[in-house]
C-alpha cells in the first residue's frame, strides 16, 4: 500500500527520498511527503496531494538535509490532502511516516487531547507521533526509548521510519505486520518499504523480522528483536538492478510485463526439470519429506492469486486427484474452517506481504492444518520466512498494479505442484513426462498468444462507449474469464463480471442487450459444445460476443460474432495460454479510456493492511 523511505547519510538525502518515492509509486497512493533535518538540526517538511512529481515540484531544490523520512500515501483514515499526508509532526519536534493502521487511535487521540495535544488531521498515524513526542520530549527518554515504549501502546500494524530534531543523525525504524527493509551503503543507511525503492545507491540489504527496532545513524545500525535483545539479521545482495524496474521501450509497463511473460516462464521452470521429471527438491530440502504426509490441499490467496488457486484447485483434482479447497485469505482468516489434518497449506502472493494472506496462514498454522507452502514473486517477503516450503515464481519486479507475469508464472508453479503430488495419488510417469513437455513449449506458445496483440487492439474499440461486459468461460476457464473481468474493470474502470457460461440461464441473461459485449474463452476441449450451446443462447438474445477460440474449434465468424483464433495449445496448460489475451484486450481498452494503466484509481500494488 503506502511507501516508505528514509536515509541516513553523510551527503544530502533529498535526491534519494524523492527517487525511492518515484519507484514506490506502483505500490498506489494519492499524496507524497518529505521531512529532512536541516543543517540547524531544524525540521523542514513538504507535502503534495496528487504524484510525487507534485512533491519535487514543491520542494524546487529548496530541501536539504542529511538525515531523512518520506511517504506516499494510500489513504485509509482521512481522505487525500496535505493535511493528511505524511511525514506528521509533532511540536516541530518528532516526525513520523507509517505504513499500517492503528487499530486503538480513537481511544490514544481521546487521552491526548487531554494533555494539550492539538490534531491537524484525521489520520490514525498522527497519534503515533504525539505519544513519541510525549515520551520522548516530556519524559525526557531518547529517541529509541520513546519509540520503544511508544510501540507498547499501539494496537494494530506499523512500519515506521522516525527522526527527531533533537538528535541530529539519528533514525529509528520499527515493524510489525507492514515490511520494512534496510539498505546498507558505505558510512550510510536507507529504509523502505521495498528493495526496488533503494536500487540506485545499494544491493545489500537486511530485512527487518517482526517486532524489530533498529537504531540507524550513519557509521551505525544496532537491530533490537522484540524482546530487547540486540540481533544480527542477514545482509542480502539483490540480483535486481536499478533499469530492471524501468520501463525500456514500452508505453506502460503493464505491457512491457505481459511481453515478458514467455521470458519470465522460461526462467521459472529453469533448473526445475530434469530429463522430462519435476525435481521436487526445487520446492525446499525437506519437499519430499512433507508431500508424502499431504492428503489434500489447501489454497489461501486474495485477488488475482485467488483466480490462480481456483485454477490450481481444477489441476489438482482433475489431474492428480488430490482434494483442494481454496479461500479468499480475508474470509479464511475469519471464519471457523474445519480443520483438515495433513493439508498442505498453499498461499500465493505476488509481493508476499498481502496482510490477509499472511495472517491466514497463521490461522493455519495455529489451527493445525499441516506443512505451509509460499508461492511467491519476492524472496525476502514475509510469507516466504513464514512457509515451510517455497516456490519462487522468478517473474522478476511487476510494476504494474495489475497483475500479468505474475500470475502466469504462479500457474506455472502450481502445475509443478500438481505434478509431485499427483505421484503419489495415481500419475504415472508418461503422464508426468506429457505435461512437463506441454510446460517446456510454455514461451513459445505465449508467443504466439501475444502475436494477437494488433488483432486486439482493434477489437479494443469497440469499447469505447461501454460501461458493462460479461466473461464467459466453462472448467478451468471459468477462473480465467474471472481474471479477464477482474483486469477490465481494475484498470479501465469498466463494469465487468464472469460466469461459468453454464450459469447464463439462471440470472445473466437478463443482461444481455446489444450494448453488452460478451467475451468467452473457447480451447478446444471435452466442454466446447456445450459452451457453443451457451453462445448461441446469448447470440439469440441480441447479445455482441467476441470469442477467443482454438483454431481448431471450428468456431465460425457471423454477424454478431467475433473469433480471434488462439493457435492449439493442450488443454492442461490452456488456461495460461486463454489469459494472455485477455490481458491485452484489457490493457488496449485502458489506454483507449485514457485511464492511468500502471496505477488504476483507488488500487494498490501491496495490500499491507486490511
Amino acid at each position: 500500500m503506502c511507501g516508505i523511505v528514509g536515509a541516513v547519510a553523510h551527503r544530502n538525502v533529498v535526491p534519494i527520498l524523492l527517487e525511492g518515492l518515484r519507484r514506490l509509486e506502483y505500490r498506489g497512493y494519492d499524496s507524497a511527503g518529505i521531512a529532512v533535518l536541516d543543517a540547524d538540526a531544524k525540521l523542514d517538511r513538504v507535502r503534495s496531494p496528487g504524484k510525487v512529481a507534485s512533491l519535487t515540484e514543491a520542494i524546487n531544490n529548496q530541501l536539504n538535509g542529511n538525515v531523512g523520512i518520506a511517504h506516499t500515501r494510500w489513504a485509509t483514515h482521512g481522505e487525500p490532502s496535505q493535511a493528511n499526508a505524511h511525514p506528521h509532526i509533532c511540536r516541530s519536534t518528532v516526525s513520523v511516516v507509517h505504513n499500517g493502521i492503528i487499530e486503538n487511535h480513537e481511544q490514544l487521540r481521546e487521552e491526548q487531547i487531554k494533555k494539550g495535544f492539538e490534531f491537524t488531521s484525521e489520520t490514525d498515524t498522527e497519534v503515533v507521533v504525539h505519544q513519541i513526542y510525549a515520551y520522548h520530549v516530556d519524559e525526557g527518554q531518547d529517541l529509541l526509548a520513546a519509540v520503544r515504549s511508544t510501540l507498547k501502546d499501539l494496537e494494530g500494524t506499523y512500519a515506521l521510519g522516525v527522526i527527531s530534531a533533537k538528535e541530529e543523525g539519528r533514525l529509528i525504524a520499527a515493524r510489525r505486520g507492514s515490511p520494512l527493509v534496510i539498505g546498507i551503503g558505505i558510512e550510510e543507511y536507507f529504509i523502505a518499504s521495498d528493495v526496488a525503492a533503494l536500487l540506485p545507491v545499494t544491493q545489500r540489504f537486511m530485512f527487518l523480522e517482526e517486532g524489530d527496532i533498529a537504531d540507524i545513524r550513519a557509521d551505525q545500525l544496532v537491530i533490537y528483536n522484540g524482546q530487547g535483545d540486540v540481533v544480527e539479521r542477514p545482509i542480502r545482495e539483490s540480483e535486481l538492478s536499478a533499469d530492471s524496474v524501468d520501463k525500456g521501450e514500452y508505453r506502460h509497463y503493464m505491457l512491457k510485463e505481459i511481453f515478458e511473460q514467455p521470458r519470465a516462464v522460461a526462467d521459472t521452470l529453469q533448473g526445475r526439470i530434469s530429463n522430462g521429471r519435476v525435481l521436487e527438491q526445487a520446492f525446499g530440502a525437506k519437499a519430499s519429506e512433507v508431500f508424502d504426509e499431504v492428503q489434500g490441499v489447501h489454497i489461501i490467496a486474495c485477488g488475482t492469486s485467488y483466480h490462480a488457486g481456483l485454477i490450481g484447485k481444477y489441476w489438482l483434482e482433475s489431474i492428480a486427484g488430490i482434494p483442494c479447497n481454496v479461500e479468499v485469505a480475508s474470509e479464511f482468516r475469519y471464519r471457523n474452517p474445519v480443520v483438515r489434518k495433513n493439508s498442505l497449506i498453499v498461499t500465493l502472493s505476488q509481493s508476499g506481504e498481502t496482510a490477509d494472506t499472511l495472517a491466514g496462514l497463521k490461522e493455519a498454522k495455529r489451527l493445525g492444518f499441516g506443512h505451509s507452502l509460499s508461492i511467491c514473486n519476492v524472496p525476502e517477503s514475509s510469507l516466504v520466512r513464514e512457509s515451510d516450503l517455497v516456490m519462487m515464481t522468478r517473474a522478476g519486479p511487476e510494476i504494474g498494479v495489475a497483475s500479468t507475469k505474475a500470475f502466469t508464472t504462479q500457474l506455472v508453479c502450481m502445475m509443478l505442484l500438481v505434478i509431485v503430488l499427483g505421484r503419489r495419488f495415481g500419475l504415472s510417469e508418461q503422464q508426468e513426462t506429457k505435461l512437463v513437455a506441454e510446460l517446456e513449449k510454455l514461451p513459445g506458445d505465449i508467443d504466439d498468444a501475444l502475436k494477437l496483440d494488433k488483432d486486439i487492439k482493434l477489437i479494443s474499440e469497440q469499447f469505447a462507449d461501454i460501461h458493462n461486459a460479461l466473461f464467459l468461460g466453462r472448467g478451468a476457464q471459468y477462473p480465467v474469464a474471472m481474471e479477464g473481468a477482474l483486469k477490465l474493470k481494475e484498470i479501465s474502470y469498466i463494469h465487468a463480471e464472469a460466469y461459468p457460461a453454464g450459469e447464463l440461464k439462471h440470472g445473466p441473461l437478463a443482461l444481455v442487450d446489444d450494448m453488452m459485449p460478451i467475451i468467452a474463452v473457447a480451447p478446444n476441449n471435452e466442454l466446447l459444445e456445450k459452451l457453443k450451446s451457451n453462445l448461441q443462447e446469448v447470440r439469440a438474445r441480441g447479445g455482441k460476443l467476441i470469442v477467443f477460440a482454438d483454431t481448431h474449434s471450428e468456431m465460425k465468424e457471423t454477424d454478431g460474432v467475433q473469433v480471434l483464433n488462439v493457435a492449439p495449445v493442450d488443454d492442461s496448460v490452456s488456461p495460461i495460454i486463454y489469459t494472455i489475451p485477455l490481458q491485452l484486450l484489457s490493457y488496449h481498452v485502458a489506454v483507449l479510456k485514457g485511464t492511468d494503466v500502471d496505477q488504476p484509481r483507488n488500487l494498490a500494488k501491496s495490500v499491507t493492511v486490511e
